[in-house]
C-alpha cells in the first residue's frame, strides 16, 4: 500500500471511537427499515473530469452517485449524454439524479433540462427554480415522470432558504414535485433538518449532506462528524420515515483534494449506521 493510500486509511479509521455516545442519542429505528443509500454528489469532485470522479467515487465504496453537469455537461450531444450513462452504470452506480439546475419560466430551456435529465438516465432532478417556473416544472415533470427536489440554499437564498420554503411551494402540488434537504444550508437558515425530515416527510426526496463547525457559518464546513450535526438524530429519522432516497455526500472544501476527507466522512456515516443498527 503506497504511504498516501496508508495514511487515508488510518485517518479514516480515526472517526470511529467517536461514535458510540453519539449513536446511541436516539429513539430506535423502525423494525425492518430499509438502509440509507450512502453515495457521492458529484460536485464535491468538481475539480476533477468525469472518469476521475467515477475513480474517486468508487474509491469511497459506494455505489450510488448524483451528477452535477460539470461531469456531465448539459450542453453534451444526447448520444454523449447516454455514453456517460452507460460507462457510470457500467462502473457499477446506480445514478440517483442530477443537479442543482437552475430553472426560470421559460419552457423550452426547462424542456431541455428534463430531456437531458431522460438520457441520462435521471429519475431525479434536484433544481433552483423560480417561483414563477413552478408552473412549467410540475407540467413537465409529469409528462416526462421524472421527480424534482427543490433545493434549499440557506440564508442567501431569496426563495427557499429553508425545507419549510420549499414544502409550502410544493405541498398542494404534483407528488412528483419535492424536496432536496440540504443539512447545512438548512442549519445555517435556522431550521432542524432532523425535525424538517420528520415534518415533510412526504415529499422528502434527496439530501445533500455536510457538516459545519458552527451552524450559523457557510465557511465552518468540516468533514462529516467533525462538526456540530447531529447525524445519528438524523439518520435515526431517515430510517423512521423510510426514506429510500438519496444520502448524497456534497463535499464542497478541500476542492483540489477531496478524498481523504471524503473517506472519513463515510466512516463516519457508515459507523454511525452501525451503531444505530445494534441499538
Amino acid at each position: 500500500m503506497r504511504r498516501r493510500d496508508f495514511l487515508t486509511t488510518v485517518a479514516a479509521a480515526s472517526v470511529l471511537p467517536q461514535l458510540t455516545a453519539r449513536a446511541t442519542a436516539s429513539a430506535a429505528p423502525a423494525p425492518g427499515a430499509p438502509p440509507l443509500k450512502l453515495g457521492v454528489a458529484s460536485y464535491s469532485l468538481r475539480k476533477f473530469p468525469f472518469d476521475k470522479c467515477l475513480e474517486m467515487a468508487k474509491a469511497c465504496d459506494v455505489k450510488y452517485i448524483n451528477f452535477k453537469d460539470v461531469h456531465i455537461p448539459r450542453t453534451d450531444s444526447p448520444d454523449a449524454i447516454k455514453a456517460a450513462r452507460a460507462k457510470t452504470e457500467a462502473a457499477g452506480f446506480t445514478i440517483m439524479g442530477g443537479g442543482t439546475i437552475t430553472m426560470t419560466n421559460d419552457e423550452a430551456a426547462v424542456r431541455k433540462d428534463f430531456e437531458y435529465a431522460k438520457a441520462a438516465g435521471m429519475p431525479l432532478i434536484v433544481a433552483a427554480p423560480s417561483p414563477d417556473s413552478l408552473d412549467v416544472v410540475e407540467k413537465l415533470a409529469r409528462e416526462f415522470d421524472i421527480k424534482v427536489g427543490i433545493h434549499n440554499h440557506g440564508p442567501e437564498d431569496k426563495y427557499f432558504p429553508s425545507p419549510y420554503d420549499v414544502y409550502k411551494a410544493v405541498k398542494a402540488r404534483d407528488k412528483h414535485m419535492g424536496l432536496c434537504v440540504d443539512v447545512g444550508h438548512s442549519w445555517r437558515a435556522g431550521t432542524d433538518p432532523t425535525k424538517a425530515v420528520l415534518e415533510l416527510h412526504d415529499r422528502v426526496y434527496d439530501l445533500h449532506v455536510k457538516d459545519l463547525r458552527d451552524l450559523k457559518v457557510k465557511d465552518s464546513q468540516v468533514i462529516v462528524g467533525k462538526g456540530a450535526i447531529d447525524f445519528p438524530g438524523l439518520f435515526r429519522a431517515l430510517i423512521k420515515i423510510g426514506y429510500t432516497g438519496h444520502v448524497g455526500l456534497e463535499y464542497e472544501i478541500d476542492e483540489n483534494d477531496p478524498l481523504p476527507g471524503m473517506l472519513q466522512s463515510f466512516a463516519y456515516m457508515r459507523g454511525v449506521l452501525a451503531g444505530i443498527s445494534q441499538t
